[in-house]
């Protein structure tokens, strides 16, 4: 029961993840801690029209998408984890532009949506903070964005 609870969640995740993004994007994930988190950044004219309004999301050829999920990775079934998130996005001139996180919950799956600018072929910085209880973990990784 608990590894078709994990099925679906994942599923969702991935279901939001292959509809939002091209394939040559595909999604990443890292161990941080006790966790399994999983996330994509890609543009958010690759977002449906139909999907962008069910998730209050923003299409433009300069706007980017985020989309992370965090999994219980010691725990069985690996449960989608409720947490507190927050970060920012920094550009080459080391500009930061905060995120806002908006969290999803569909079914079992958890996961958290965030939009920021760009400007044509940059590569973004992402340093984001996941909090839950007393486990505090950092996620890094870089994208790099162009207009489409």
């Amino acid at each position: 029961m608990k590894k078709l609870m994990l099925v679906s969640a994942y599923l969702a995740f991935l279901g939001f993840a292959l509809f939002a993004a091209q394939p040559s994007w595909a999604e990443q994930s890292k161990r941080l801690g006790p966790w399994e988190v999983h996330y994509n950044a890609f543009n958010s004219t690759l977002l449906r029209p139909e999907m962008a309004r069910q998730y209050n999301l923003e299409r433009g050829e300069t706007i980017a998408t985020l989309n992370i999920a965090v999994l219980a990775a010691e725990l069985p079934g690996k449960p989608a984890q409720q947490v507190s998130i927050e970060g920012y996005a920094m550009n080459p001139l080391s500009m930061q532009q905060p995120l806002e996180f908006s969290e999803v919950i569909e079914g079992e799956a958890v996961y958290y949506l965030a939009q920021t600018s760009f400007s044509n072929l940059e590569t973004l910085r992402f340093f984001i903070t996941l909090k839950q209880g007393s486990e505090v973990q950092e996620l890094r990784f870089s994208e790099e964005f162009w207009r489409n």
